[in-house]
């Protein structure tokens, strides 16, 4: 086992409107890429207990062509409201990167 951030290229979060967040997981290679879509540490699930939103509001898209793995969830609160702490969604990725991939 290792930690996303030591297997991934390179990960990102950024805004996907006002009401949800997306995160960019880019992936070394073909092998690399599988291993992190597939990692039950990053379904839907796990995703919305690390994130505090609901499971049915997670979604993942794939893009083995460029080895890609997208997560996307509702914001918890909508962008640029009183409650909104990260406005671009630039740091919503940190939580991932201590996630620890079979």
């Amino acid at each position: 086992m290792a930690e996303l951030g030591a297997i991934a290229k390179y990960i990102r979060s950024k805004s996907a409107g006002p009401f949800w967040v997306t995160i960019d997981i880019f992936c070394h290679d073909a092998d690399s890429f599988e291993r992190i879509a597939g990692s039950p540490a990053l379904a839907p699930r796990a995703v919305a207990e690390l994130y505090g939103v609901s499971e049915n509001g997670v979604r993942q898209y794939r893009l083995p062509s460029i080895h890609v793995f997208k997560i996307s969830f509702p914001r918890t609160a909508v962008q640029g409201s009183l409650g909104d702490v990260d406005s671009h969604a630039g740091q919503y990725f940190v939580p991932l990167l201590s996630v620890e991939i079979d």
